[in-house]
């Protein structure tokens, strides 16, 4: 597939997408929704795929949310008739979109509103020293809603209602983002691309049918009651490891007593 809004490139089983509007600070538009809701199904298809970077082309910005400008394709959010009115997030997310292969986001610069569609969904989030996190909807006037909802399954309660109450006024620094889980890794700006890529290639090693299984287990337990999500985790061991399949010989890595490992 091409593409007019991002950047796609596969390679070493890592897939490579790059936000790729740095005129318009990165911002997302309707063909960019239909862009990456086929990019996550290109990815979900390809076997070849273990893992994604989700990274924006260099700039002042990793994303600013949604293009208000609109531009030949039309408005984000069709808003003249409300019944046909949709969610974005339902497109750009790789979770809504079903795509159960790890996600790591590299964010510079500035996230913003509808960034955090994808960093609400992405399973490992590493940004640059200069990166901050905000929502700017309450200072034009419009309710937040939908992101912030998002953020509350990676955010405290208390962090996600001063954003969205502070909107333009305040920024959240990426050392704050690391201090209450939002960011996992905040590292120098030239060295966030190829540690996005290092952490990558990393989990790709590893068995993709249980990395797969165990991003869609822990991700489908949110929306079910804590012994429903228990009790639905059972088949994605059986299923996911197969007695016999374990994709990995393990009785060679259980040998292997040399201790390989960082310390974060």
């Amino acid at each position: 597939m091409s593409y007019k809004t991002i950047l796609f490139d596969v390679a070493d089983h890592v897939a490579t997408i790059t936000i790729n509007r740095p005129e318009a600070m990165n911002s997302f538009n309707r063909l960019m929704m239909d862009e990456f809701a086929q990019v996550w199904h290109e990815i979900s298809w390809n076997d070849d795929v273990h893992v994604a970077i989700l990274r924006a082309a260099p700039g002042r910005a990793f994303c600013t949310g949604a293009d208000v400008k609109g531009g030949e394709d039309g408005p984000v959010v069709d808003l003249d008739n409300i019944w046909h009115c949709e969610d974005p997030g339902d497109k750009l997310g790789p979770k809504s979109q079903h795509c159960w292969k790890p996600v790591i986001a590299a964010v510079h610069g500035m996230a913003a509103g509808g960034a955090f569609y994808w960093l609400n969904e992405a399973d490992i989030i590493i940004a640059s020293e200069e990166a901050t996190f905000f929502d700017p909807h309450v200072t034009y006037g419009m309710t937040s809603a939908l992101e912030p909802i998002g953020m509350t399954y990676k955010m405290p309660l208390a962090d996600v209602l001063r954003m969205v109450l502070l909107g333009n006024d305040e920024r959240m620094s990426a050392e704050y983002a690391k201090s209450i889980g939002l960011v996992s890794e905040v590292l120098p700006l030239e060295d966030l691309w190829s540690r996005a890529h290092e952490l990558a290639v990393q989990i790709a090693a590893k068995p993709p049918a249980a990395i797969q299984g165990s991003i869609k287990a822990i991700w489908t337990s949110l929306d079910m009651p804590r012994s429903v999500a228990l009790a639905n985790a059972l088949k994605f061991p059986q299923i996911g490891n197969p007695v016999g399949v374990p994709q990995v010989d393990r009785a060679a890595l259980m040998a292997d007593k040399a201790k390989k490992f960082s310390l974060r």
